[in-house]
């Protein structure tokens, strides 16, 4: 999932799309799958999903990239669609 988000921002150029990947992961993912995808082989992650999880892993929230993840942030809240 985090390479089609990724491809998603591609666009934009390399140094953007991975904050917006960062920020869309931690804007939506639930807390088990960021916690999966921060513990598990990132061998067949894209460079930019990669550099996105090394982001978030080293300086956390990349703040809203996005017009899609600034609804997301209100106050201390963190929404997801992870259900």
């Amino acid at each position: 999932m985090a390479n089609q988000i990724a491809r998603n921002f591609v666009a934009i150029g390399h140094d953007r799309a991975v904050l917006a990947t960062a920020d869309h992961i931690d804007s939506f993912w639930d807390p088990r799958m960021k916690a999966g995808i921060f513990a598990g082989d990132r061998s067949s992650l894209d460079p930019i999903a990669a550099a996105a999880i090394d982001h978030l892993q080293q300086h956390g929230d990349p703040g809203p990239q996005t017009r899609a993840t600034e609804f997301a942030k209100k106050g201390d809240l963190h929404n997801s669609d992870a259900g």
